[in-house]
């Protein structure tokens, strides 16, 4: 579904992305780990066309998007959760919800909205609060919402568990369980590595913006050197 070649980024003089190749079959989850700095947002920015590549190819279902606009990206099935959730902290949870929809036909926006209120009740009991106003939870699950809106074939999901209480990753994590088991296909990058690699397929490790080891995420998990220096092992 995707596949990304000799992906190459540069802020400035700084070459933070070097080299990087890897695939995402249609139906897996795929987790990119590693270190603060490591590459793993810089990768999903450039996939989703908020930065670009010099040299290297990034196809979507066959298709080239290294040269695409992020609206057009969206349209062809991609969505990207990023950092930080930015949602639209003056809008409503609905009004959210609803700009995600900017894709698709409104005709079937309610359809949508009341599919995602069914996987998250609580945006549901709070559809008409202000965005700004609710937790890092409730944020992280309008954000991921507001996603789904726009009906993806690829859902990336960038750092869902930063800054949220144990539980609420707990919940994070079962929903993307959930919605693999849906027929999702989701690229997750995120500094839990433990919680990821038990979601995920398979995994690729990066060190100062370079894969250095890519493997089965079972294989991963026993690792010695993988556990190490992000298991805790």
């Amino acid at each position: 579904m995707l596949n990304v070649s000799n992906m190459n980024v540069y802020y400035g003089n700084i070459h933070a992305v070097k080299d990087i190749n890897f695939e995402v079959a249609e139906g897996e989850v795929v987790t990119l780990i590693g270190a603060n700095g490591a590459g793993k947002s810089t990768i999903l920015k450039t996939i989703s066309g908020l930065l670009r590549s010099k040299g290297g190819s990034i196809t979507f279902n066959g298709e080239a998007i290294d040269h695409t606009v992020s609206h057009a990206i969206v349209k062809r099935g991609l969505a990207h959760v990023p950092e930080g959730r930015r949602v639209f902290l003056q809008m409503s949870v609905q009004e959210n919800l609803e700009m995600g929809n900017y894709t698709q036909p409104s005709n079937s926006m309610a359809e949508r909205i009341e599919q995602v209120f069914q996987r998250f009740p609580r945006l549901k009991e709070r559809r008409k609060q202000v965005a700004g106003t609710l937790s890092g939870g409730e944020q992280q699950m309008l954000a991921m919402g507001r996603a789904l809106m726009s009906r993806p074939k690829l859902l990336m999901l960038d750092e869902p568990s930063m800054g949220l209480a144990p539980l609420l990753v707990e919940q994070i994590f079962e929903i993307i369980r959930e919605l693999h088991s849906t027929g999702v296909t989701i690229l997750l990058v995120e500094q839990n590595a433990n919680m990821a690699l038990t979601v995920a397929d398979r995994g690729y490790v990066l060190e100062t913006g370079r894969i250095t080891v890519s493997d089965r995420a079972q294989s991963l998990l026993e690792n010695d050197a993988v556990r190490r220096a992000y298991l805790g092992g």
